[in-house]
């Protein structure tokens, strides 16, 4: 059965265009399906989670990072047996702002190709899925992920991109500008990291972003050799930047190199334990998240299947 989830709101000057050319497409192709229309920020979450807990098999998702992930969460957290879970196909038509997660997979903004993906010309490829965990109001929440998550200026970038969209509408270029706003003011907090593969930092965080996919803030490459077919995070650590340095990083942003920069830490790992005594901003896939730690950010590997192009 084929449910779909659409955020109006996203890329909303071709929405009506859009919606129209699936509903006329559905009914050449004699689909049966339901479609939900998200109202609020996290109405993503329960909507996917009462179509897989009603027997969806099959989820399309109208939208940018932020509904995708707010999808993925609500599937991981239905109340069905994990064979069941792993069943479930979802695919994605971009509407967003970044679209990190759709680039990888070249999924663009035409709309056209990417429903033939889905319902024709695509195959079905088992794709991990990241879960942080952490603490609210005392009690252990998980918050499932799909591209990245990202603390410190990773999340003020995310937050200053957000407030621009209300002035400029949604633009990829809203995720560079947020950093250049934020970037010169924002200050180092002194964190504990450790990995399963041994790695220990103890020192001041500027930021860190962890990769199931190797985009985030509209196309920027932080973890360029993450790939969210292989069962492992990959993850960038800046500890306290000169000016200079900052200076020397902002035009390997998005060609791949910043691996190469010697003051940024690169690791690999499979779970990651952040501890600070100090509140931090936190952002998984775009999304800005309001919690205390321990921090806890696990891979779940082949977790679901993704309809993607024959690459």
């Amino acid at each position: 059965m084929l449910g779909i989830i659409i955020n109006p709101k996203s890329g909303k000057a071709a929405y009506r265009k859009q919606r129209l050319y699936l509903f006329r497409l559905l009914k050449q192709r004699r689909e049966s399906f339901t479609y939900k229309v998200t109202k609020y920020a996290g109405h993503a979450t329960e909507l996917a989670r009462e179509l897989v807990e009603r027997g969806y098999d099959r989820i399309l998702v109208l939208g940018g990072d932020g509904t995708l992930s707010e999808t993925i969460d609500g599937i991981m957290h239905a109340r069905v047996p994990d064979e069941v879970r792993r069943n479930v196909a979802f695919g994605l038509m971009p509407r967003g702002t970044g679209n990190d997660w759709g680039r990888f997979w070249g999924l663009t903004r035409d709309y056209r190709r990417s429903l033939d993906i889905f319902f024709s010309s695509g195959k079905r490829q088992t794709v991990d899925v990241g879960c942080l965990t952490l603490l609210r109001n005392g009690e252990q929440e998980k918050h499932y992920f799909i591209n990245s998550v990202g603390f410190g200026i990773d999340a003020r970038t995310c937050q200053r991109a957000q407030v621009l969209k209300y002035y400029v509408g949604s633009h990829g270029l809203n995720y560079f500008f947020g950093l250049l706003s934020a970037v010169f003011t924002h200050k180092s907090v002194p964190v504990e990291l450790r990995t399963d593969g041994g790695l220990c930092l103890q020192q001041p965080m500027f930021t860190m972003n962890i990769g199931n996919g190797p985009f985030s803030g509209g196309g920027i490459r932080q973890n360029p050799d993450a790939d969210p077919r292989d069962g492992i995070f990959h993850g960038m650590f800046v500890s306290r930047p000169t000016f200079r340095l900052i200076l020397s990083a902002l035009p390997k942003l998005f060609n791949g190199r910043l691996t190469e920069i010697s003051f940024i830490n690169n690791f690999t790992a499979r779970e990651v334990t952040l501890n600070t005594r100090r509140h931090i901003m936190i952002e998984k896939d775009g999304i800005l998240v309001d919690a205390c730690g321990p921090y806890r950010i696990e891979v779940l590997p082949a977790a679901l299947q993704m309809v993607v192009p024959e690459l």
